[in-house]
């Protein structure tokens, strides 16, 4: 990418990320991606939007500098007519400022932030927008965040800056990453509750039941052993301590031996909360030869035994939607 500052402004093709929430996706996306589409045709940069059910996104931003710029802007306005609606609908006084986040390598933040601080003072002093370098990296990855915060003129004028800062350094670095290659962050999906009915795993995206994948189903079925099972929350009961009246009872169920890992946890951690989160007295039995499962006895009341069985299901559940991850 050939980076170089032209008489008329910048003259050079750039990529900006922000993260948004997702309800700030949802204002961008607008109804039937007429929002997007509009800011698409009007701006001329190129706007995507991570996949996924994350509870952030990312939305990159590529084109010229001028498009980018416009692109911005867009946002920016987008996101304090945002404000405004919600102020009508409220008895708040003071009007939040419109914040955006930018998500920048960590090497090059170095140069946004200027010796002492002294370029990121200059910036804040100038456009009258708030900056903010993150002192950590996003989670696996070499990048952080930069937050602005402002009225939507200060953003823009904040953002042209930061892109000068930029391709200064990769101009510098004449186009290749400094300090080695940029790992992007990537937001996790959110944890989809799972949930059980008739033998059958179901996830709950939106307001559909969907069903899950038939390795969870089996693993469940493992790992009630067809009992009945009152979800956490359905009666008063299901909580520890509260259901002292029913006798003690046991229950076993068993669980395959590449899994048991997952429910001990290192140096017995995991078994150890499920025990004390529970209240059911939990033993699990020694490998024995030739068998390619572990036989685990719970004791306790009918609600302890409930809650016990509902965190080793929750503990396999998360273990093997891991594994599909990978």
């Amino acid at each position: 990418m050939e980076s170089k500052v032209s008489e008329g402004g910048l003259n050079v093709t750039l990529t900006i990320r922000l993260l948004m929430h997702g309800k700030e996706v949802g204002s961008i996306i607008g109804k039937k991606g007429e929002t997007v589409k509009k800011m698409r045709e009007e701006s001329g940069a190129r706007i995507n939007i991570s996949e996924g059910n994350c509870p952030e996104r990312i939305v990159t931003i590529t084109g010229p500098t001028d498009a980018i710029f416009k692109a911005f802007a867009m946002i920016a306005y987008k996101f304090e007519e945002d404000i405004n609606n919600s102020m009508s609908n409220s008895t708040a006084t003071s009007k939040p400022p419109v914040t955006l986040r930018l998500v920048v390598p960590a090497s090059q933040c170095g140069s946004l932030i200027g010796k002492g601080g002294s370029k990121i003072k200059e910036i804040r002093e100038s456009t009258g927008a708030q900056v903010q370098v993150a002192g950590d990296m996003l989670p696996n990855s070499t990048e952080r965040a930069v937050t602005i915060s402002g009225t939507p003129d200060a953003i823009i004028q904040c953002v042209k800056q930061i892109c000068v800062v930029m391709l200064e350094v990769q101009s510098v670095t004449k186009g290749s990453p400094p300090k080695g290659a940029t790992i992007p962050y990537r937001p996790k999906p959110a944890s989809t509750p799972v949930i059980f009915a008739g033998g059958q795993a179901y996830t709950i995206q939106g307001q559909y039941a969907i069903p899950h994948p038939d390795q969870l189903t089996k693993l469940h079925q493992l790992a009630m052993q067809q009992t009945p099972f009152t979800p956490l929350g359905q009666t008063t009961p299901a909580f520890p301590g509260l259901d002292a009246s029913p006798p003690a009872s046991t229950h076993e169920l068993t669980i395959p031996n590449d899994l048991i890992g997952c429910i001990i946890g290192r140096q017995g951690t995991k078994i150890n909360e499920i025990r004390q989160m529970s209240g059911a007295q939990i033993k699990i039995a020694n490998a024995t030869e030739g068998s390619s499962e572990r036989q685990i006895t719970i004791t306790g009341t009918p609600a302890n035994i409930s809650l016990a069985q509902y965190l080793i299901n929750a503990r396999l559940t998360s273990e093997v939607t891991g594994m599909g991850a990978l």
